[in-house]
């Protein structure tokens, strides 16, 4: 089913007069689960009851199909992901303006949210979400390897990574020197960090495609020789982050670039047999500085068609406010808020070496991982191309070209 055809208009109307339930749907994750053991202290606070419908990605995405395309007022708070199908909300006009109310409470401090994910869940200069969890790539290591190598500190720049790699990979053909994803569409993610960092993005200022400009070129023929060389041996051209990470756990590779939020499946005894060898450092600088994605993988958005929606904002100030966004970092769901960063019991449960990766990421990171788009899952594909082509030995230079009058296709249609 499509979300294409425009509908649930409305300027969100509904204001002070609406229901004392709130009706909030919201995707299977560890920050809802949080959220909902502290409803009992927001309900009492505010005389509002929610009610909560909680779905699995797949069964979130048909239900906003169906109830966003019919502009349905029985949805007042929903969670999306800004970078998947945040484009695709704002531009059908299924998510409220929230300029208003970010303004409106000083202590609530809309200034504290950090710059990339706000970027995110803004549209056409408007706020249209609130972030709540946040991913920054960041780059895991194996102590012992290095060690090994007579290297005394993780690699600070991509030169540094690229010779480090190699001297571990020549050292024990048995052991990679890199991996990371390689799949033409689940290495994007991964890649843009590599991109910004060379000095590139997918769209420029203009709005046209950028992936065959110099900068992006060099990102391309970085990224896959990295892997060509440096990587596992026989390496599939089909890894997303489970066949990667199974790699760098089984203790098959060095280096391993990574969002920091699966970081728990490095660290687990249980899950990885070097568990108590792994660390972490920045992502390391290219051409352009260390500029690895910094993005919101959820957020909260009011829905325009709701009739409830200063009990809807309620609901979000407080599940986005300072004391609730630091009960979730310290269970391990990393917050958009600066404040909990910068406040010890923020970063007590993370390793401290990661905790610090991450304060350097918010602060130099971009806030996309992906191209800008309505359609989301094709653009990955054909912007994701080259990288398997780099991987598989082909020149990155003419598969960029190629790619590059794809994607300008793409977008021109979009446009229109």
């Amino acid at each position: 089913m499509s979300l294409s055809a425009c509908g649930g208009g409305g300027d969100g109307g509904g204001g002070e007069g609406g229901s004392t339930t709130v009706r909030v749907t919201l995707a299977n994750h560890v920050w809802t689960d949080n959220i909902k053991k502290a409803l009992p202290e927001f309900e009492k606070q505010s005389g509002l009851k929610v009610e909560v419908t909680q779905l699995g990605e797949d069964q979130l995405s048909d239900q906003y199909n169906v109830k966003l395309n019919a502009g349905s007022s029985d949805i007042d708070v929903m969670m999306y992901r800004p970078l998947q199908e945040g484009k695709l909300f704002a531009k059908n006009k299924y998510l409220a303006d929230l300029s208003d109310q970010v303004k409106a409470n000083a202590n609530w401090d809309f200034a504290d949210f950090q710059a990339g994910p706000t970027e995110a869940t803004t549209y056409e200069g408007k706020p249209v979400g609130v972030p709540i969890i946040t991913e920054q790539e960041v780059l895991y290591y194996r102590k012992d390897l290095l060690e090994k190598a007579g290297l005394d500190a993780a690699p600070k720049t991509l030169d540094e990574l690229k010779a480090a790699a190699a001297k571990i990979k020549a050292a024990d053909p048995g052991v990679a020197g890199f991996v990371a994803r390689t799949g033409k569409s689940t290495a994007v993610t991964q890649f843009s960090s590599f991109l910004y960092s060379f000095g590139g993005d997918f769209v420029d200022g203009g709005g046209k495609s950028a992936v065959a400009s110099d900068a992006a070129k060099q990102a391309y023929a970085f990224y896959g020789g990295l892997i060509k060389d440096s990587g596992p041996a026989n390496v599939s051209t089909d890894m997303g982050w489970p066949e990667a990470m199974a790699i760098f756990t089984q203790g098959k590779a060095a280096f391993y670039t990574e969002a920091n939020s699966l970081y728990k499946n490095a660290t687990d005894p249980a899950k990885s047999k070097v568990s108590d060898q792994v660390g972490f450092a920045p992502f390391p600088a290219g051409p352009a500085g260390s500029k690895p994605y910094n993005i919101p993988s959820w957020a909260l958005g009011v829905n325009a068609s709701s009739e409830n929606t200063a009990n809807a904002w309620k609901f979000i100030e407080w599940a986005t406010g300072k004391d609730q966004t630091l009960a979730q970092q310290k269970s391990g769901v990393p917050g958009a808020r600066t404040s909990v960063w910068a406040n010890p019991e923020g970063t007590s449960t993370f390793p401290k070496d990661l905790a610090d990766a991450i304060a350097a990421s918010t602060k130099t990171g971009v806030g996309h991982d992906r191209p800008l788009v309505v359609k989301v899952a094709e653009s990955r594909e054909i912007v994701g191309q080259p990288i398997v082509d780099a991987i598989t030995g082909m020149d990155a230079a003419s598969s960029a070209d190629t790619a590059n009058t794809a994607f300008q296709k793409f977008l021109d249609d979009e446009a229109r």
